[in-house]
């Protein structure tokens, strides 16, 4: 999905320039890296905000146009104020299509009502982890990873080596030697117990 943002080259700098033209509705930010300087950048607050809502907006390479300049970018990072709804920094960072980047991914759990762990055993499954980082060209970014819960059983575990990657996908834990668990179905203990006393009770009638 192809995600565009627009903004406009930044003249002004400085705190009290930027506290300026938050009023009038307009966040200031950063464009670096692609071998050019970095340019500051003012977006509008209104725009920007509904993408911030989006997921695919935060692992998506972005098409971005400052003026003139036409650009693949990511968001690498933004402020937000800690009380209200409201924007107050972003930074993007330029792409190079023939160079691999990094980036954090979301993943998606699907099938989890089909899961042998939840179906048969009653199980409930926890999200170990919910992103991963990942390494790709940007034309191979994807916006996201399934999870395949459609076998996994109570008490065991999905781990990153076990994941169906696209072609030209690298998981940065694994490439480290971090094989780490993705997903796993436990069962309550209150499940746990009642299994037990029912199990007693067979065992009781039997013996009587």
């Amino acid at each position: 999905m192809k995600i565009a943002i627009k903004a406009e080259p930044r003249k002004l700098q400085g705190t009290g320039a930027s506290r300026r033209l938050r009023r009038t509705e307009k966040v200031p930010g950063i464009l670096y890296g692609g071998g050019k300087d970095a340019l500051p950048i003012e977006l509008d607050h209104k725009d920007l905000l509904l993408k911030l809502k989006q997921e695919a907006f935060h692992a998506s390479v972005l098409d971005m146009e400052v003026g003139t300049e036409k650009a693949q970018v990511l968001l690498r990072d933004y402020q937000m104020h800690p009380v209200k709804p409201r924007v107050l920094h972003a930074d993007f960072q330029r792409v190079a299509a023939d160079k691999k980047i990094h980036m954090k991914v979301p993943l998606h759990f699907a099938n989890a009502d089909i899961a042998p762990g939840v179906k048969l055993s009653a199980g409930i499954v926890s999200h170990i982890i919910t992103e991963v980082d990942v390494a790709c060209l940007p034309k191979d970014l994807p916006e996201f990873i399934e999870v395949d819960l459609s076998n996994l059983a109570a008490g065991h575990s999905i781990h990153l080596s076990e994941l169906k990657l696209a072609k030209g996908i690298e998981l940065i834990p694994l490439t480290k030697g971090e094989d780490l668990a993705v997903a796993t179905i436990t069962i309550p203990r209150g499940a746990v117990e009642a299994a037990a006393a029912a199990e007693a009770e067979v065992e009781a009638k039997a013996k009587a």
